[in-house]
């Protein structure tokens, strides 16, 4: 074979290599379920509609749920006479090793604090304590706890809301979110009110809130499913504090995430399938590892988990479908990622359940 020919081979070469490899470089990450992630409860316990989800600094999974959701049928075992064998409710705040065995479980009414009565949110500070709220239509109120169920911190409390632009009560909060370095939990504030809202960590002290594109919020009544609507929608369900110190909200009804700066001014919008009605696309989003590149979009409406660049909300893929097989999803509610990137997810309604996704190899 003579040199130039021999050049030929070896440019040809290089380029279906290179190319290969940069295809490979770009790739979205890929999941897979892991169908026996949580291990069987103790304690005869059974878990009603799973509202939130969270990781520590340890590796270890937080669920919430709602022990109220629990049927007559599925509590068989409480009811006097015994209808069946199984089962009791479990506590409401649940901890797991990346196993999936059971660490620890706390939660409900005490005193000192209002438990919410229909549990929605959960996050872990750096710290390890953990925050919890409610969205009944009593619950205006988050709560701050010791990762072993001490009560340290109430915001807001029962009752009335007082509407989007009062500085102590809330509205039906969603989620919350902290910024240690600043000592700040910003609020999705929520299932009634119509903005995000922030207190100090420590104390509960107001700091600000605002509405969509960094507006002072109104609770006007407004038309769901519009991508370009002046106000967030109910419920304004997630809020995420990216490692560049953006802040991104999920306005869940219309269809679309909105980027703010932590003081609240207005960067950006990203539309995800903006044709959703129901209950809107986009319910909760988080990092699917730590440089950040991709966001994973839990859709409780289309039942899937969707992949995006978070820098231009490019689609890169999916995993999930409607349906009750391990992997399928009804209404799935929230997400999380451990250190690995396995993905957790939990569903409300009658889906009750936390599922494991592990990174596909």
């Amino acid at each position: 074979m003579n040199t130039y020919i021999r050049s030929i081979f070896l440019i040809l070469f290089i380029a279906i290599c290179g190319g290969a490899y940069a295809q490979s470089a770009s790739k979205a990450p890929q999941y897979k379920v892991d169908p026996y992630w949580p291990k069987p409860l103790p304690n005869n316990w059974i878990l009603g509609q799973v509202s939130g989800v969270a990781t520590d600094a340890n590796d270890h999974i937080w669920i919430i749920h709602r022990p109220l959701t629990v049927t007559d049928d599925e509590k068989g075992a409480t009811l006097t006479p015994r209808r069946s064998k199984c089962c009791v409710p479990a506590p409401p705040v649940l901890e797991f090793d990346k196993q999936g065995n059971l660490l620890h479980a706390w939660g409900g009414p005490g005193a000192g604090y209002d438990w919410p009565k229909n549990e929605h949110g959960i996050y872990i500070e750096p710290s390890g304590n953990v925050w919890v709220g409610g969205n009944d239509v009593t619950d205006h109120m988050i709560l701050k706890f010791t990762p072993q169920g001490k009560f340290l911190l109430q915001i807001g409390g029962k009752g009335e809301s007082l509407g989007s632009n009062n500085t102590t009560q809330l509205g039906r909060p969603a989620h919350m979110n902290v910024d240690p370095a600043a000592n700040e939990i910003y609020i999705a504030d929520g299932y009634l009110n119509k903005r995000v809202i922030v207190f100090d960590s420590n104390t509960g002290a107001y700091k600000r809130h605002w509405g969509a594109y960094g507006n002072v919020p109104s609770d006007e009544k407004m038309a769901n499913f519009n991508p370009t609507s002046p106000q967030f929608a109910n419920p304004v369900h997630c809020v995420r504090l990216m490692k560049d110190n953006t802040l991104l909200v999920c306005d869940r009804a219309n269809n679309r995430i909105q980027v703010f700066e932590k003081s609240g001014k207005f960067i950006r919008e990203m539309a995800y399938e903006t044709e959703t009605k129901g209950s809107g696309s986009v319910w909760d989003l988080i990092p699917s590892d730590a440089s950040q590149k991709y966001i994973l979009i839990a859709d409780g409406t289309n039942n899937e988990v969707t992949v995006l660049v978070r820098e231009t909300g490019q689609k890169m893929g999916s995993f999930g479908r409607s349906g009750r097989n391990a992997g399928d999803f009804h209404w799935v509610h929230n997400i999380a990622v451990d250190s690995d990137g396995s993905v957790y997810t939990t569903e409300v309604d009658t889906g009750k359940r936390a599922q494991r996704f592990t990174k596909s190899k």
